[in-house]
């Protein structure tokens, strides 16, 4: 073996569960209900990031992992992500500490049975150190004092 690469493919957390939805699907019944399931945005921020710095470094030390890691994920995630790392990004070319993020979204609604299409959106590669410092100390934090101007605003 000469060289591998990494990758990691992501899509999104959801809250909640379809266990109501599915015991109604499984006895022939109409699910009128409100579901307690939504899209989990804030996995990106919590788990995902940690993630890839976690693996980026580990990747670094790898003599034969040559052009790091690869992030694979849909156009949302992608969009938290940025707006987590600040938008201002220093984009480098792939090497054994960088993380390139490719994003995707999905193709125009199909007939029932068919397939959707993903649609390439985009990519950048930046370092693992980049990922990191936007995680410890970003750059996109709401204005000051917000926390005292929310219970200042109860009371």
């Amino acid at each position: 073996m000469t060289s591998f690469v990494a990758i990691e493919v992501q899509s999104i957390d959801t809250t909640g569960n379809y266990r109501e939805e599915r015991l109604s699907y499984l006895a022939g019944k109409e699910f009128d209900e409100m579901s307690t399931v939504n899209l989990n945005w804030e996995n990106v921020n919590k788990r995902i990031m940690p993630q890839l710095i976690y693996k980026g470094h580990v990747l670094r030390r790898e003599p034969l992992c040559h052009k790091g890691l690869y992030f694979i994920c849909p156009k949302p995630a992608y969009e938290k992500l940025a707006t987590r790392l600040g938008g201002d990004l220093d984009e480098i070319h792939p090497h054994p500490g960088s993380v390139t993020i490719i994003w995707y979204d999905v193709g125009p609604a199909v007939p029932e049975g068919e397939i959707r299409t993903l649609l390439y959106q985009g990519q950048v590669t930046v370092t693992t150190d980049t990922i990191a410092l936007a995680f410890t100390a970003p750059k996109n934090l709401p204005p000051h004092r917000v926390y005292e101007k929310a219970i200042r605003n109860e009371l």
